[in-house]
């Protein structure tokens, strides 16, 4: 079994990983940096996020960084993708896209699109956009952008990703975020294949994983009695169901690191894509589609305002 004690030795590379503050994104971090990894925490809570560098800083030999970050807002997108290209010499060698919100009350993002596809895909697309031109200095740079099992039956709506014309529903909401990672990693990869890039984009899952996201997704509900019910429910499933952090983390880590990775790889946990160790498994067909991955590429690059790279 593939365990964090196989991650190759990382001294000299450079991580970058959003919603580095906890769970998936905080292992993620602890697990580079004691490999010898440099590591860019990138959060958007200030006070969280010292908290996160401190714990990496506990296992790092090479100091870790602090990266202010807000994925639902385009202009903190922009300024994070410049400290980062700044801090790294432009020389960025993995993007771990791990940050996400969960089937949360219709709300929108500083630039006016639904939450869910606003931060867990436009904002981590833009990042990728963005810092490509570091990745491009990076050694066999990795691009890693997570997914879900809630993509599974889902659906990306070229024509109404906002929800501005079908009733909004909050877990259809996170499904076509989801999906919309996973379409959005796979066109990456065609297109740098495309380009002779030496760059890889590769797709990962953590599976049934106790982060604390279904808290915070209960948590998030605007009615206390839907609030109280949905905590209990996730506080006894993560119990009886769920894996822990470090064995969620595990794919990501191995789509960063494992040196017989492939670009357009999707790697989740074994069994049922739930839980267990990392493997290759089959990306949805929705998500290999090429006609709805070259639309999604133009709507991004629409909404955003961000030329495509690679265009």
């Amino acid at each position: 079994m593939w365990t964090e004690t196989d991650i190759p030795d990382q001294s000299g590379r450079t991580a970058l990983i959003t919603g580095a503050n906890s769970g998936l994104g905080l292992q993620s971090a602890k697990a580079l940096a004691a490999k010898g990894a440099r590591v860019l925490l990138a959060c958007r809570s200030a006070e969280r996020g010292a908290q996160a560098l401190r714990e990496v800083q506990a296992v790092a030999d090479t100091a870790p960084q602090l990266i202010a970050l807000d994925l639902a807002d385009l202009s903190s997108v922009h300024k994070a993708a410049g400290q980062a290209r700044e801090a790294t010499g432009d020389a960025l060698d993995v993007l771990i896209n791990n940050a996400g919100l969960m089937a949360t009350p219709r709300s929108r993002t500083a630039d006016g699109f639904e939450l869910q596809f606003g931060t867990n895909y436009l904002g981590h697309a833009a990042l990728t956009w963005l810092l490509m031109p570091a990745l491009r200095g990076g050694t066999g740079a990795r691009v890693v952008t997570l997914t879900s099992v809630a993509a599974i039956g889902a659906r990306v709506h070229l024509d109404d990703p906002n929800f501005e014309h079908r009733r909004y529903n909050p877990g259809a909401a996170y499904g076509q975020s989801k999906l919309a990672n996973q379409t959005f990693a796979l066109e990456l990869d065609r297109r740098l294949r495309a380009a002779d890039e030496d760059v890889l984009s590769v797709v990962a899952a953590p599976g049934y994983t106790a982060t604390g996201l279904t808290s915070a997704m209960a948590r998030s509900q605007r009615l206390p009695l839907v609030s109280t019910v949905l905590g209990a429910i996730t506080k006894l499933g993560d119990a009886l169901l769920a894996q822990n952090v470090r064995m969620g983390a595990l794919p990501q880590l191995y789509a960063a690191t494992a040196p017989e990775v492939n670009g357009g790889d999707y790697i989740g946990p074994k069994t049922l894509q739930l839980r267990g160790e990392p493997v290759i498994v089959q990306p949805l067909r929705a998500a290999l589609d090429r006609e709805t991955g070259a639309g999604l590429w133009q709507l991004t690059a629409k909404l955003t305002g961000i030329t495509p790279d690679p265009s």
